[in-house]
């Protein structure tokens, strides 16, 4: 013992490593480990929330356009949506439906969903959560 604490004596200050500096190297370590995950995720998958800026989502088409078609018409507000890209998508799980023309706003953070016949909440609930949101 004592001829390894001579050797560590007649180090240079400057390579002497205490516990302490040990615990705040591993720290900083760890935190540029999570910096760099995050910032690869980000610049991978693009800024916005759900996906590549560059590649929205394409919107499904509703053939039949005419308002006065459908009779019946809903508006449900929609939990998740934080861009464009989310409206979207919630746009498109709901003109998946039979007969259903719908329109979402994302500043609104709802869908306006016209129906030829009588609305299928629970059909629509699922269609919503098949995209990733939520009906409130």
């Amino acid at each position: 013992m004592q001829a390894a604490a001579d050797m560590l004596a007649r180090l240079p200050t400057i390579v002497r490593i205490t516990m302490s500096d040990l615990v705040v190297i591993a720290l900083l370590g760890a935190v540029l480990t999570i910096a760099v995950v995050v910032a690869r995720r980000r610049f991978t998958k693009g800024s916005e929330c759900c996906g590549d800026i560059a590649q929205a989502p394409e919107r499904v088409q509703v053939k039949d356009r005419d308002k006065r078609h459908y009779h019946h018409q809903i508006t449900l507000s929609i939990g998740g949506m934080t861009c464009e890209h989310c409206a979207i998508k919630v746009e498109n799980a709901l003109n998946e439906l039979p007969d259903t023309w719908a329109t979402v706003s994302i500043g609104s953070k709802q869908a306006v969903v016209r129906t030829k016949e009588e609305p299928d909440y629970i059909a629509m609930r699922e269609a919503v959560a098949s995209a990733g949101y939520v009906v409130l």
